[in-house]
């Protein structure tokens, strides 16, 4: 671990921050803050549970990303997953069961995990796997969904579970966001929007940053747009360029450099919702926070794995605890090796220096 930096310091601070800032969003709605009051209250035992392990020796992520699925309905362009064949239109072989979920989310708890990132393909094709996570109410899971597939079932379960938190994928306005993700997708995630707002639901957006969309999504005007519609948390990922066609579509210096300024003024305003930005909120946090040192990420068939941009595992979580997984030596040797530092082009340095992690995977086997 690097000894000028307090990495468990940095995150207990930043899930507080994440909590409180969530609360305020929310004082509006009793029943959303009611339950916030009692989620931050298990936040920070939480921390304190990550922290007596850190002294322990095992330094546990505040964050998990579970891709729960490889299945989805759409086919988005440059998307990482389906260029990766993490997601395909085959049906699902060989997946992690919703009993094996849940025994991870519980596995979680215990560790002090307050986060977990529900992801795909589209997650809300697992509706048992979702239910399972509602249950679990001292975790807080962000939907992370195309929204094609939200239905009067899913709005009564979202009103009863306030800790699923659906994250709508949207590229700003209808033009960008329907030659992306398809015909209509952006009607669609507007009259979810809605249907969220009647309901008193919190709620938040994710939005792929490239160099066609940047300056109109890190606009106040697209903002205020989004707030006015309830949403309390919108988060900004860098697109990563998984195939050469789709490179001039990554941030460059100038557009990152545009970013990070939008967002310090966004940030100023007199704003409701928490912004996200990454990697730019990354270097606050001395790189990248992949592979353990803030997240990892499992995949559909139980494979941990750095992130969902850097799919190299040697530890399935299917032979294994969550405890074991959080401890694979791949993680420790990106950590210690300097992996996760460094300038890179498009939003994952993992993905950049993809060759250097197939290396150190050999090294494991």
């Amino acid at each position: 671990m690097n000894q000028q930096f307090d990495l468990q310091k940095h995150i207990e601070q930043g899930v507080e921050a994440i909590v409180a800032d969530t609360l305020k969003a929310t004082l509006k709605n009793p029943k959303e803050s009611a339950f916030m009051v009692k989620f931050a209250a298990a936040s920070r035992k939480a921390s304190k549970t990550r922290l007596k392990l850190e002294q322990e020796g095992l330094h546990v992520p505040g964050f998990l990303i579970a891709s729960i699925t490889s299945a989805c309905n759409l086919h988005c362009a440059g998307c990482y997953s389906r260029c990766t064949s993490a997601t395909n239109d085959a049906p699902p072989v060989d997946q992690l069961s919703d009993e094996e979920w849940l025994r991870i989310f519980r596995e979680a708890e215990e560790l002090g995990v307050s986060f977990i990132l529900l992801a795909g393909g589209e997650p809300m094709l697992r509706r048992d796997i979702i239910r399972a996570a509602g249950k679990m109410k001292n975790i807080l899971f962000p939907v992370f969904t195309n929204g094609t597939f939200m239905d009067p079932d899913y709005l009564k379960l979202l009103d009863e579970c306030r800790n699923l938190i659906p994250v709508l994928s949207i590229e700003g306005g209808r033009e960008i966001t329907n030659a992306r993700r398809g015909s209509g997708i952006y009607e669609c995630q507007v009259a979810n929007m809605n249907a969220f707002r009647d309901r008193g639901l919190i709620f938040g957006a994710s939005i792929t940053v490239t160099t066609e969309n940047v300056r109109e999504v890190s606009s106040p005007a697209f903002l205020e747009g989004l707030m006015e519609k309830g949403c309390k948390l919108v988060i900004y990922v860098e697109f990563v360029p998984v195939t050469e066609e789709a490179r001039h579509l990554a941030p460059g210096e100038a557009e990152r450099a545009y970013m990070e300024q939008a967002m310090n003024q966004l940030r100023q305003r007199d704003s409701e919702a928490v912004l996200l930005s990454f990697p730019g909120d990354e270097l606050a946090m001395g790189g990248c926070m992949a592979a353990g040192r803030e997240f990892f990420h499992i995949n559909s068939h139980g494979g941990a794995e750095p992130c969902p941009f850097s799919p190299y595992s040697d530890v399935n979580i299917r032979n294994s605890s969550l405890r074991e997984a959080i401890a694979s030596p791949l993680f420790r040797a990106l950590q210690e090796q300097g992996v996760l530092s460094g300038q890179h082009v498009g939003g994952c340095v993992l993905y950049e220096k993809r060759d250097q992690v197939e290396a150190l995977l050999k090294q494991q086997a």
